[in-house]
């Protein structure tokens, strides 16, 4: 199916707004949650695939609340966020797919990754531009396009190719903030520029999960630049990507005492402490010869505390060692040594610096280090997290039984984690990007994902179809004391990741679908 242009299309409204209201006919369980999706006419993307495994799940789902949650959000993606589908301008066969985040209209590394992701358990090969592969392909190339021209951002505008497919409310936007950032990004090109380590390991993430999927290392030899597959697009980004990683991998002091200059720099003027780097920009101090990858932002868009974010690492190391079989397939035996040779220095440096012993837990992992000794004790519900860490780049960085997983489980999960948010409502991990008080749907999601107990899962399904609002859609966090208030109506990688979730559920754990939830 051809995107079709917003302006194009008939008396569709938008969905930002359309996400705020109930809309019959509701579910008829306990929460009677509003029917989401656009009208058929109206979505952006439709897949014979997704239809056919929502109807599955129609009979698989006994709960008609839990049914109408998974029917709202599996095809969220599909349906509102799929904003631009085209070619190159110069490279007819150079597919590109943008987009975008929901109620943010950019496209950002992270979140464009795993919103795919929802969909890689029906990923199949196919050469034809209408097919889910066509997606993957298309995301792939605009994200490697991205790389090379901003490798140190995060979020970036719609391609010039969309400009005459797209409205003039939805192709001109700016992210509204005035920010100093050196190396300065094109901001015809750039939406957002907050280095993030874990938006170059999603990238990476996307090219694996399509060719674990595919087998197609043709793809991956081919791009507008490419003469020969070791300067194909793809190829190009992965040099960027490894250049970039092994820069940050620097100390902040050089053996005789003087400050090295950062390769990096971002001042924001902002009221938000979490929205602007310390020390002129450079962040916090880092000690040399860690093996591990600075960071200046998490993947909430808040400042690292200290640079060294073990999650975001966790994912590069896992990412690195995956996609190298790419390079691999593409007889690059250089380029994928030299990415395994990055994702060992990595793992080696979680092992060395990224644990710390608690008091109560043991030994678990922490989610912020400096290397000089210093950690941050916690973790955010934003993906990659602590708790994520099984599922992190598919496989995982560690099993779900690793000792140290579990001590660091336990902490997450727990009141001793300052951002684990608890009440009558919802009970799940936060962070300082919406404040105390608010729990992600996200991170109970990924607590299902990350389990085996079935009263563990129980309980968490419970809560997060409490916690809609009636509205039927996952929200960003919720009020653990009022299901009432909540941020952000449409949170496109939020719903995926859900139907993801029930997915998953259904091959590990069918009779938690038969239950009822009322």
């Amino acid at each position: 199916m051809v995107v079709v242009a917003e302006d194009e299309l008939p008396s569709c409204p938008d969905y930002s707004s359309h996400a705020y209201m109930n809309h019959t006919p509701p579910s008829p369980g306990r929460y009677q949650l509003s029917y989401q999706r656009p009208e058929p006419a109206c979505r952006k993307f439709i897949l014979p695939e997704v239809e056919e495994t929502i109807h599955a799940m129609a009979r698989a789902i006994r709960d008609p609340d839990l049914f109408r949650l998974f029917e709202n959000c599996f095809p969220n993606t599909l349906d509102t966020a799929i904003t631009w589908k085209g070619v190159a301008a110069d490279h007819p066969d150079e597919e590109l797919t943008f987009i975008t985040t929901g109620d943010i209209n950019a496209m950002w590394l992270r979140d464009s990754a795993n919103q795919l992701q929802s969909y890689r358990s029906l990923l199949r090969p196919n050469t034809s531009s209408s097919s889910l592969a066509s997606l993957f392909r298309g995301a792939i190339n605009l994200q490697a396009r991205y790389i090379l021209a901003a490798p140190f951002c995060n979020a970036f505008h719609a391609p010039p190719e969309a400009a005459a497919n797209l409205s003039a409310s939805s192709f001109s936007f700016s992210s509204g903030q005035a920010d100093y950032v050196t190396p300065p990004p094109d901001p015809s090109v750039v939406f957002e520029c907050k280095y993030e380590l874990d938006s170059l390991a999603a990238f990476l993430q996307l090219s694996h999960d399509y060719f674990s999927a595919t087998s197609d290392a043709a793809f991956f030899a081919r791009g507008s630049a490419a003469t020969h597959r070791s300067s194909s697009t793809w190829v190009r980004a992965v040099h960027a990507i490894l250049n970039l990683t092994t820069t940050m991998q620097q100390g902040t002091y050089s053996p005789d005492g003087t400050v090295l200059p950062s390769p990096y720099l971002f001042q924001r003027s902002t009221s938000s402490a979490s929205e602007t780097l310390p020390n002129s920009g450079a962040g916090s101090p880092v000690a040399p010869q860690t093996g591990l990858v600075r960071s200046a932002f998490r993947p909430s868009d808040d400042a690292c505390t200290y640079q060294l974010l073990i999650p975001a690492n966790m994912m590069l190391a896992h990412a690195l060692l995956n996609s190298a079989s790419i390079a691999s397939s593409l007889a690059l035996p250089d380029l994928a040594a030299r990415m395994r040779s990055l994702s060992t220095s990595i793992q080696q440096g979680i092992e060395k610096y990224g644990r710390t012993h608690h008091r109560k837990y043991g030994r678990i992992y922490a989610y912020e280090v400096d290397g000089f000794g210093s950690a941050n004790v916690m973790d955010d519900a934003n993906i990659p997290s602590l708790l994520s860490a099984p599922l992190l780049s598919g496989s995982g960085f560690v099993e779900r039984d690793d000792p140290i997983y579990q001590n660091t489980r336990r902490f997450v999960l727990s009141r001793d984690n300052p951002y684990y948010m608890f009440g009558p409502v919802i009970n799940g991990t936060g962070g300082p990007h919406v404040g105390p008080g608010m729990a992600w749907p996200m991170s109970l999601i990924v607590r299902i994902m990350t389990s085996d107990d079935d009263d563990e899962i129980y309980a968490s399904l419970k809560q997060i179809l409490a916690s809609t609002n009636g509205l039927g859609l996952i929200h960003e966090s919720v009020s653990t004391h009022d299901a009432a208030i909540w941020t952000r109506q449409w949170f496109s990688w939020a719903n995926g990741l859900f139907g993801q979730m029930m997915l998953d559920l259904r091959e590990r754990k069918p009779h938690l679908l038969r239950r009822s939830y009322q």
